[in-house]
């Protein structure tokens, strides 16, 4: 491989902002799950140190809720969080606090992660194959394939079947053109439709989603019994407990 070849290579790598959304309540843990520690390190901090350390993101804005600002601003300064530029407020639903963190990304990024603050365990290469997608088809998202029977269900009756060939499971990071995503939050916030992931957002605006591979373990901290599940996974992974 000549000089030219490696220079253009490292022309088409792409670059994300990331936005990491933690201004959930934590109502079903009955406190700040992202403040809980896994193997010594708070949880928010695991999933922060993902980003930063992956050589695809140039910056991370961190959304919180108004209360816990001071505390997770701290957190950046003590665990050395050098990508986390802005530590902001977020709003009453996801859509909102997301919009507010895509709203802080520098002008000149061309594409945005958005990310669950409660998915420590995100791997480099569910990173990597989620920005490379959306570098090519403008959105990309990870997923897992489903194996349970999936049923619609009406008034507590059966009402139908659904194709599992055809279901996954949705994770994050998300991945999206910048100018894509803040139109589509920002239409989504303002018309008040409730959108459970970005990606829905997205939709509205007839952009299809490219799906890559996920990981089993990219689990995202719910309840309490999630954390037995941490756990195993930190186990797994040769880290202490």
């Amino acid at each position: 491989m000549n000089i030219k070849s490696l220079f253009k290579k490292k022309e088409t790598e792409p670059h994300c902002s990331a936005v990491i959304v933690a201004a959930g309540s934590s109502t079903r843990m009955g406190e700040d799950k992202l403040l809980l520690e896994l193997g010594g390190l708070p949880v928010i901090v695991r999933t922060v140190q993902a980003f930063q350390n992956s050589p695809l993101v140039d910056e991370i804005i961190l959304v919180t809720r108004n209360d816990k600002l001071m505390e997770y601003a701290a957190l950046r300064e003590k665990y050395a969080l050098t990508k986390v530029v802005k530590v902001i407020s977020g709003g009453d639903t996801r859509a909102s606090s997301c919009l507010a963190g895509v709203s802080e990304v520098s002008k000149d990024a061309k594409l945005i992660a958005i990310h669950d603050g409660a998915r420590p365990f995100v791997s480099q290469d569910t990173i990597l194959r989620t920005v490379y997608a959306a570098q090519s088809y403008k959105a990309a998202v990870p997923v897992i394939p489903v194996t349970d029977t999936l049923k619609l269900v009406d008034n507590g009756m059966v009402v139908g079947s659904i194709d599992r060939e055809k279901a996954v499971r949705i994770q994050t990071p998300q991945v999206f053109y910048a100018d894509i995503i803040k139109a589509a939050l920002t239409k989504a916030v303002t018309a008040g439709i409730p959108v459970t992931d970005d990606s829905s957002a997205v939709e509205m605006f007839g952009v299809k989603t490219r799906t890559v591979m996920g990981d089993e373990d990219n689990i995202k901290l719910t309840t309490f019994n999630d954390l037995t599940l941490a756990s195993s996974i930190l186990e797994k992974r040769g880290e202490q407990v």
